[in-house]
């Protein structure tokens, strides 16, 4: 039990501290390809030398942070056709005429057939289940001390949570205890207290949203069959649902629609995440793709803005056992060699190696008779990039100050041992610090 709880832990503040914000498709992969990653690590350390690591914080925060940039970075490439050689910059970009009431990504394949449009409309938005408990004294408990239990029963899953209550508790410390708890078991509830003059209650609201499937509610709340004293769930009231979750609505070209969840998929073409209502009844927002100049334009800014702000990132660094210098000077070197092509495609170097856009330069380029040539090495450019965050994510540890203590035995060359995890030590580290 105590390993779990340190093992989380772990998982916890490596997601806070070092995680990007969100993941993506990009981050899921089949068994083949994580078979890849791990015949590429051990090919990588087959021959690879003894080194001595020197640790500390920086050290590990450095380390998972340029693999996560470098994820990141790579994930951007993706995201504008870079998996595939003949998609790279092709990727179509969508728009929305009002994102204030949806935006739209285009996740669909390019063809040569004509990219469906959708006149949307949105009627309501989908909603969590909110269970709203009693408004209760802040300063004042009418429960007495002893130890309390109640059981939230979620996606078909039975949660039990046990508190205590000791003398000089009142409804408002208890309340901010059971949100901690509810909320920090990651259950799928958010729990907070909301306060209305002297009085406080304690709000449970389901990350999911949408009206159930065969059953009434989302979550239930109730301790009758729980293991300690029973009767807080009726004191703060939280066992009454105070708003059903609800299906958002739609009328998608003239035909009406209900989903379950602000953020879906409309058939395979767009990803669409719904902002706001409709202002007026009828009243219908346009998804469409971008034309090819358009796109490319949109495409080519978010490799510039993926770059940079892994730049940034390596640059933000410092610390005598890091090698983010020498970190700064591959990835510039890369941009330095494509140089003459990002520069007649409109992207200049800055001092600093960051790239910028030059949107006359760039429209110049693409009616320049050499306009395929300059989007040619563009796509170059993003492939050398592909590249190295591949070789990054492998092996982050080379960018750390490490002590060379033994070469493997030249004359056993392909008959030494593996040691694919050499390249991910900084996950050791990190668990080193919480036992």
């Amino acid at each position: 039990m105590t390993n779990m709880v340190a093992l989380n832990t772990v998982y916890n503040h490596y997601l806070t501290t070092y995680s990007r914000g969100s993941a993506s498709k990009y981050d899921t992969h089949k068994k083949s390809e994580l078979r890849n990653v791990y015949n590429s690590i051990v090919k990588l350390n087959k021959e690879s030398p003894l080194y001595l690591l020197k640790t500390n914080r920086n050290t590990h925060a450095f380390a998972v942070g340029i693999k996560e940039g470098a994820t990141e970075l790579h994930n951007v490439i993706a995201s504008i056709g870079g998996l595939d050689e003949n998609q790279l910059l092709n990727k179509k970009v969508a728009f929305s005429t009002d994102e204030n009431i949806l935006t739209a990504q285009y996740i669909g394949k390019n063809h040569a057939g004509e990219i469906p449009s959708y006149e949307i409309e949105v009627r309501s938005l989908a909603t969590p289940q909110v269970n709203l408990g009693n408004y209760l004294p802040a300063d004042s408990m009418e429960l007495s001390p002893g130890t309390y239990s109640f059981d939230i029963n979620i996606h078909n899953m039975n949660y039990e949570f046990q508190y205590n209550i000791t003398e000089g508790d009142t409804n408002q410390t208890i309340q901010k205890k059971l949100a901690r708890l509810i909320s920090g078991a990651d259950i799928g509830i958010e729990a907070s207290v909301e306060r209305d003059g002297e009085l406080t209650s304690l709000r449970l609201a389901s990350s999911a949203t949408g009206a159930p499937i065969g059953k009434e509610n989302l979550f239930f709340v109730s301790d009758t069959h729980s293991s300690k004293t029973a009767g807080s769930v009726a004191y703060f009231g939280i066992g009454e649902v105070t708003r059903p979750a609800s299906n958002a609505e739609l009328v998608i070209n003239g035909m009406e629609r209900s989903v379950s969840a602000n953020h879906f998929t409309l058939e395979k073409n767009y990803e669409i995440k719904l902002n706001g209502i409709s202002p007026v009844e009828g009243q219908t927002v346009t998804v469409h793709v971008k034309d090819d100049v358009e796109s490319l334009g949109e495409n080519i800014n978010k490799l510039v803005d993926g770059y940079n702000s892994f730049l940034h990132l390596v640059s933000q660094s410092s610390g005598r056992q890091l090698k983010n210098t020498n970190l700064l000077y591959e990835m510039r070197g890369i941009a330095s060699h494509y140089k003459n092509g990002l520069n007649h495609a409109g992207l200049e170097i800055k001092d600093d190696g960051a790239l910028s856009l030059n949107p006359e330069a760039y429209t110049q380029a693409l009616e320049d008779r050499d306009a395929k040539q300059a989007v040619t090495m563009v796509k170059d450019f993003a492939d050398s990039l592909l590249r190295k965050t591949s070789q990054i994510s492998l092996d982050p540890m080379q960018y750390i100050d490490r002590t060379l203590v033994a070469y493997k035995n030249p004359m056993k060359k392909g008959r030494n041992f593996v040691t694919p995890y050499i390249t991910s030590a900084y996950s050791g580290m990190m668990f080193n610090s919480y036992c």
